[in-house]
């Protein structure tokens, strides 16, 4: 993870403190599940079949439930920034109140690289809308600001192309993979990370679609500090 995501993680789990107020029964985190803070690791398939598999509801969605691009460490770049700074393979230069020009990206949905960060965006790997459905509709409001701003994990939040970025929406892995196939078993298995380090549940489509894109893939371990 680059440095300037890590000096925004302490503040962003900060929220975190908050505890989740059940929804309802289906939403509460296995008994089972490790605190907050620990740190796991297992191989993709085996953190694939611990996921719960549940049906997904998108009533009551707002993307502005999710306050996101914040500041959290005040130094006058917000996570998207932070994000593009990070993910960057030939530093921009960095202006006033934090406008960057210049510089690279790679970005690896559609293996390209890319000049400039005006043909940018910051994709949040599990789509805001995605997380409402598998369970960030039971969490508080400071815990969905965390999410949604999330530096402590370089997984969670990634710089790629715009058009990539559009035609990815808010689809989950059954109805979109990158276009660039080399890139598809990484993919899915930050996707199977990322749920892990949120406690989010998978439907059963969506199970299927990880299940197969993974047995074309090395189970490689996963590591994953959970967040709540």
């Amino acid at each position: 993870m680059g440095l300037a995501r890590t000096a925004a993680a302490a503040a962003a789990f900060a929220a975190l403190l908050v505890p989740a107020t059940a929804h309802t029964a289906a939403a509460a985190a296995p008994s089972s599940r490790a605190v907050p803070g620990t740190t796991v690791t297992l191989p993709v398939r085996d953190a694939l079949a611990a996921l719960p598999v549940r049906e997904e509801d998108r009533t009551g969605y707002e993307r502005s439930t999710f306050r996101h691009w914040t500041d959290a460490d005040h130094d006058g770049c917000n996570t998207r920034v932070e994000v593009l700074k990070a993910d960057a393979v030939i530093a921009p230069v960095q202006g006033a109140k934090c406008t960057l020009t210049g510089g690279e990206w790679y970005s690896p949905y559609d293996d390209r690289y890319i000049s400039g960060p005006r043909g940018l965006d910051v994709d949040h790997l599990v789509p805001l809308a995605e997380s409402w459905d598998s369970g960030a509709y039971a969490w508080t409001a400071a815990e969905r600001e965390a999410y949604a701003n999330d530096l402590g994990d370089a997984r969670a939040l990634i710089a790629v192309s715009a058009a990539s970025n559009r035609s990815k929406a808010d689809q989950d892995p059954s109805t979109w993979l990158p276009p660039a196939v080399a890139y598809r078993c990484q993919y899915v298995t930050d996707w199977v990370a990322d749920k892990t380090r949120w406690g989010l549940s998978i439907d059963a489509t969506e199970q299927t679609a990880l299940a197969t894109t993974l047995s074309h893939c090395s189970d490689v371990p996963i590591t994953v500090t959970l967040a709540r």
